[in-house]
């Protein structure tokens, strides 16, 4: 089939979801116009994400690793099983009280159409932090700051490490802005840095200033082209052996950019708590840890792209906390 035919092939399903789009543009006007009056700089840069998102991204069917301890750790270089898992149980059991007793649910679509981290990407998270100790470690997408309450009680133990989070409050639902970092008590704000504000906006001249990033989390707008931008934008800062993880990726933007820089060892992993995914990327790993990882990159794994609707589940902030 040639591009174009493919291309107007995904275009076509897309307008069957006109009506119901069309139904919803009352209720989606009113809160555009207000985070236009609110912020209109910060509201207009989410518009082509939107666009594209709608018209362009796909949905791929990658080679999921149903477990992500053992091939997740030998990426990492380290031993499987983890005895770092029964700390991050105890860190993950106490986020999700803290939550409670602020009256706040925990986990899938609970903030707006937004999600907290899934105790898979969260353990990942954890292990990565605690075995590659990293000094630098950015972030986008905070919400209720779930991921970013997993890297500094790592980093706590680790007695090392900074955390930068580039977030923009949900733009549309501002209801919800006074949960923003419900999850991350004071205690463990020493070693933080909240940076209001999108990727888009706040990403390069903080990658710039920073100068080196030893490890990335992004969980933001999920659309392909910002996924693709915060990737492109961080990658350079990244020496060997550091670590991307990237949340959500249903859509070509995370095949796509694993093979644009070379196929670098990397995998999609299942979230724990449904069909969701999340990808693993190691810089330039060592060559040891090369063979069979790259799933992202191989073209045999990518089961024939399918299209349909790729839900962004965050969007990026920034502000020093």
């Amino acid at each position: 089939m040639a591009p174009e035919d493919s291309q107007l092939r995904r275009l076509v399903r897309k307008a069957r979801h006109a009506p119901s789009r069309i139904g919803r543009a009352p209720v989606n006007l009113g809160r555009f116009a207000r985070a236009l009056a609110v912020d209109p700089i910060e509201t207009l840069r989410y518009v082509p994400d939107a666009v594209s998102h709608h018209l362009f991204d796909e949905h791929v069917i990658y080679d999921v690793e149903e477990d992500f301890g053992p091939t997740f750790h030998q990426m990492l270089g380290v031993p499987w099983p983890c005895s770092e898992l029964e700390r991050f149980h105890r860190v993950w059991a106490d986020i999700g009280s803290s939550l409670s007793a602020e009256g706040l649910s925990f986990g899938r679509w609970t903030y707006g159409e937004y999600s907290d981290a899934d105790p898979a990407l969260g353990a990942a998270t954890w292990c990565a932090v605690r075995h590659l100790r990293p000094e630098k470690v950015l972030e986008t997408g905070v919400a209720r700051g779930v991921t970013s309450r997993v890297i500094l009680e790592a980093m706590s133990l680790n007695g090392t490490g900074h955390l930068w989070s580039v977030d923009l409050p949900h733009p549309f639902r501002p209801e919800l802005h006074k949960e923003t970092a419900a999850a991350v008590p004071t205690a463990c704000r020493d070693r933080w840095t909240y940076v209001r504000g999108s990727s888009r906006h706040r990403l390069p001249s903080l990658v710039s200033r920073l100068q080196k990033i030893d490890m990335f989390v992004h969980d933001s707008l999920h659309t392909a082209r910002n996924m693709r931008f915060e990737l492109r934008t961080v990658w350079p800062a990244m020496h060997c052996g550091d670590l991307a993880l990237v949340d959500d990726v249903d859509n070509q933007s995370f095949r796509d950019f694993v093979r644009e820089v070379g196929g670098p060892p990397s995998m999609v992993l299942r979230s724990a708590d449904g069909p969701f995914k999340f990808g693993a990327i190691r810089k330039d790993g060592p060559a040891d840890h090369g063979g069979g990882l790259s799933t992202a990159a191989r073209p045999s794994h990518i089961v024939g792209p399918s299209v349909s609707g790729v839900r962004p589940a965050g969007i990026a902030t920034d502000h020093p906390a």
